[in-house]
């Protein structure tokens, strides 16, 4: 929504300007890190430069290190969040995939870009044109993930932004 992606854009800024914070943690609420997009926002007007391109541009270009605490799923514009991100942590029951495919639409934030670099494109692509859901293993297996947990997702994510 509007209201999430302002509220990332406001967050990552004022992190990006105040010295005392060392590294951005991203997390989601009620067990899950983003279903992604509401396709019903795709009919209403857009606002300039707020868009989750902007978002994820802001996170990938942060000199602090940025870490999504991934839990449940991070799916569709969700996962293109957490591709922005320098690091992943996701909890051992995560599901991470661009579902968004399997109605039509092609991942609309980069994802399509971001996840070949990242993963490389014979696993990206079969993410990208299947729009299944990768549990957290196998995500672990591919690089799209830096660690699994079974604990608190956000603490683990805290211990590594700590870290680095």
């Amino acid at each position: 929504s509007l209201t999430v992606l302002q509220a990332l854009e406001d967050g990552l800024k004022r992190a990006g300007a105040d010295p005392s914070v060392k590294a951005v943690m991203i997390c989601g609420e009620n067990g899950k890190f983003s279903a992604g997009a509401d396709i019903r926002g795709f009919s209403s007007p857009k606002r300039q430069g707020s868009g989750l391109g902007h978002i994820i541009s802001l996170i990938e270009r942060s000199e602090k290190p940025v870490v999504a605490a991934i839990e449940g799923i991070a799916l569709g514009g969700g996962l293109e969040v957490a591709l922005g991100c320098h690091y992943r942590i996701a909890h051992v029951k995560a599901r991470m995939g661009l579902p968004e495919v399997t109605i039509g639409l092609l991942p609309g934030a980069e994802g399509t870009q971001r996840l070949p670099r990242l993963i490389g494109v014979p696993a990206a692509l079969d993410i990208i044109t299947t729009g299944r859901h990768i549990p957290a293993a196998e995500a672990l297996k591919l690089g799209l993930v830096d660690e699994v947990v079974e604990e608190n997702t956000a603490e683990a994510a805290i211990r590594l932004a700590n870290k680095v």
